[in-house]
């Protein structure tokens, strides 16, 4: 079972409390270090006068026999019991204890934990004091002193548990009252994360929160903006690609009016000037008018073939396919240009839309190439590479200036920058390398997706 993340409330008071309970440690350290040199200078004090106490007695017995001091010392300290926090032996010339202070009353029965009595007991010397055939045997006992420390430290301890539990919950309570704007930007951000990008927050009074707000608010205005672009731009391209198929809808009714009445009626005149040709051969004043109908209406109906295969180009291959049917017909229609055409564009299938545009372009090119170019040659190459279908067509004619300039070619350049456009691509017209004109076509492999989603 995973433990869930603690929150940025809980985190930052947990961080002061430790800094608070490492300062205290510290503390705590150093009191420990004057409570060591406090027992010292404590016990050393009742040791000194202890053992001052016992000097005096020997120097007073000095003067007596030994066998009179030794009846007169034992007595008195006896009754002397332990003296302030000195553990009193009296041990005889053979070593025989005579008599060992009692344990002390304070506190009796209690002794402080081990490691704390070794961290502020002090180390004391053992002091000896001869008297007759006596030895007394002074002992500093300092356990008292460390019992009441322990239980100093146990107070303290309870009181620095408290101050810091205490301090968690005012800064926690201080930080929340605070940091509660941002339960505001964690709600705004919620929302924007869920398209709706009409939410605004408040400049707060706090310096940096309100640099946030502000901050906030202004991306999403930019975001609402992009959102409005976005539709509009895809309204837009709706429109467009209604439009074009409209047009394409245009161009199959006007392929089959001309199909249906236009072609069927040259059909029937050549096929009745051709009757009249066969019956009238010796009838020259028939016989050459029937003959320049049939030859009139054979090239009229070459040109309705032209027209229909411009207006009803087969969309339904891939795009190699439609290039490679546009290169046939030019090569019937305009043997006198040589047309050389490089494709790389994948197995990968383009979009319908695409391939449409693409081979549209190339037959407006080829079309401005044969009525203003006045070339010999022409190469064609279509790549497909990062996303885009490049295009370029070059010609070794007469240039920029005179494809620009020529009054019938400003409709068509116009149609394919209009159609290049509505594809989301680019159109350049530059001078190429044998001094003709090079068109330059970028289209963007898909349409480009909207990258926001409109608030619901």
């Amino acid at each position: 079972m995973s433990i869930p993340p603690r929150s940025l409330h809980t985190r930052i008071s947990l961080l002061l409390t430790g800094l608070a309970a490492t300062m205290l440690m510290v503390l705590a350290l150093l009191w420990v270090h004057g409570v060591r040199s406090s027992i010292h200078e404590e016990i050393s004090a009742a040791n000194r006068v202890t053992v001052q106490w016992l000097v005096a007695l020997a120097s007073d017995m000095q003067s007596a026999p030994a066998a009179q001091a030794t009846q007169r010392v034992l007595p008195m300290v006896q009754s002397l019991g332990r003296i302030r926090a000195n553990a009193l032996e009296v041990l005889a010339e053979d070593g025989q204890r005579l008599y060992a202070s009692p344990a002390p009353t304070y506190k009796a029965d209690r002794v402080a934990p081990g490691w704390f009595a070794a961290l502020v007991t002090p180390v004391f010397a053992v002091h000896r004091v001869i008297v007759g055939d006596l030895e007394l045997v002074v002992t500093p006992d300092a356990s008292r002193a460390v019992l009441d420390a322990w239980d100093d430290l146990q107070v303290l301890g309870l009181w620095a548990v408290a101050l810091l539990g205490a301090l968690f919950a005012l800064v926690r309570w201080a930080l929340g009252r605070t940091m509660r704007p941002l339960e505001q930007v964690m709600a705004a951000l919620d929302c924007t994360g869920h398209g709706r990008f009409d939410v605004r927050l408040p400049v707060f009074p706090l310096r940096e929160l309100g640099r946030l707000s502000l901050a906030f608010n202004g991306m999403a205005d930019r975001l609402e903006e992009a959102v409005e672009d976005n539709v509009r731009l895809e309204s837009e391209r709706e429109v467009a690609r209604l439009v074009q198929a409209r047009l394409e809808d245009e161009r199959h009714a006007i392929a089959r009016e001309l199909h249906d009445t236009l072609a069927q009626g040259i059909t029937g005149v050549r096929t009745l000037a051709g009757a009249i040709a066969q019956r009238t051969p010796d009838q020259p004043a028939l016989h050459q008018p029937a003959q320049s109908i049939v030859a009139v209406t054979g090239e009229m109906q070459d040109g309705v073939k032209a027209i229909l295969y411009r207006l009803r180009a087969v969309l339904d291959h891939d795009l190699a396919t439609a290039i490679a049917h546009e290169r046939t017909r030019w090569e019937l229609l305009h043997p006198h240009i040589a047309l050389s055409c490089r494709m790389d564009i994948g197995t990968a299938p383009l979009a319908a839309e695409l391939t449409q545009t693409a081979l549209r372009v190339v037959q407006e090119g080829l079309t401005n190439i044969v009525r203003h170019a006045k070339a010999t040659r022409a190469e064609l190459w279509i790549e497909r590479k990062g996303g885009w279908l490049n295009i370029r067509l070059s010609d070794n004619g007469c240039g920029l200036g005179s494809a620009t300039s020529h009054a019938g070619s400003g409709l068509g350049l116009t149609g394919m920058r209009e159609r290049i456009a509505l594809q989301g691509g680019q159109l350049q017209l530059n001078t190429s390398a044998s001094g003709g004109l090079c068109v330059v076509a970028r289209l963007p492999d898909c349409f480009p997706q909207p990258t926001l989603e409109p608030a619901p």
